[in-house]
């Protein structure tokens, strides 16, 4: 994961873009960014009945990010004339609809919905200086038994593969699969419905101290697909999911943990 640029449509609307003040989209990157994101999509089941619950998430802060001064969310001004993104109304439906697995992560669901809710123009975009919500996925292979993590060039430590919403992104999990696709240079990575978890943690993002509200969703990679470096990332690996490289954090392996157990049936 890119935790200052980043923290997924294939065959989805195309995202309606944001007001003038919003940003740009990127300038394609490489020949691997014009992957073409496939609508495979794995289907869920429930978890196994019995499975404990994880542990209740303190927001970690990634390395090198001081906590803004405030540990709170700032109220935003809102104006009479507030244009919506098509992202943004995806993501109040998702984490609206979302079942959080434990206390901790209920107390994310709702922070994120109140910071959508005071950032209606913004809340998604890396101009926010309150924060901004991102999107992220841990992707296994088929037999859930490895994860590919991103060794960060900036933070030289190990993150799942995601990164900041743009306005070309019509949906959550477009975005991070989009993310996915491009910083791994994997073809025919597949979704699993819904996200897994919800990380809030500080970062140093366009010059200033901020948090990321990260989305955080499970993909599937092809067996054996090759993968390619960014040129975000030092180097990407495979790693058994029970031993996870270092330097990583809590963060990670929470969401590897989780997206592990979550369980999928493929489909098509």
């Amino acid at each position: 994961m890119s935790p200052g640029r980043s923290p997924t449509t294939r065959a989805r609307a195309t995202a309606t873009a944001g007001p003038a003040h919003e940003p740009p989209a990127r300038v394609a990157r490489v020949a691997r960014a014009r992957l073409r994101v496939r609508a495979g999509v794995v289907g869920e089941r429930r978890p196994a009945a019995g499975r404990p619950r994880e542990p209740v998430l303190a927001p970690p802060g990634r390395p090198g990010a001081a906590a803004p001064p405030s540990g709170q969310l700032p109220v935003s001004a809102r104006g009479p004339h507030v244009t919506r993104s098509v992202l943004h109304d995806d993501a109040v439906r998702v984490l609206s609809s979302w079942t959080a697995p434990d206390s901790g992560q209920e107390k994310a669901r709702l922070e994120f919905l109140r910071h959508l809710e005071e950032h209606p123009a913004d809340g998604l975009w890396r101009e926010c200086a309150a924060g901004h919500i991102t999107a992220s996925a841990a992707v296994l292979d088929p037999s859930r038994s490895r994860v590919l993590l991103t060794l960060h060039a900036k933070f030289k430590a190990w993150f799942q593969l995601g990164g900041h919403c743009e306005p070309r992104d019509a949906t959550l999990a477009g975005a991070a699969l989009r993310e996915a696709t491009e910083e791994s240079g994997i073809g025919g990575l597949r979704l699993v419905p819904g996200p897994v978890r919800l990380d809030r943690h500080a970062v140093r993002c366009e010059g200033r101290e901020t948090w990321h509200l990260d989305v955080q969703y499970t993909v599937i990679a092809p067996d054996g697909a090759p993968h390619t470096v960014s040129d975000e990332s030092e180097a990407l690996g495979w790693f058994p999911v029970d031993e996870l490289p270092e330097p990583t954090d809590d963060a990670v392996r929470r969401l590897v943990a989780r997206a592990r157990d979550a369980g999928y049936e493929p489909t098509g």
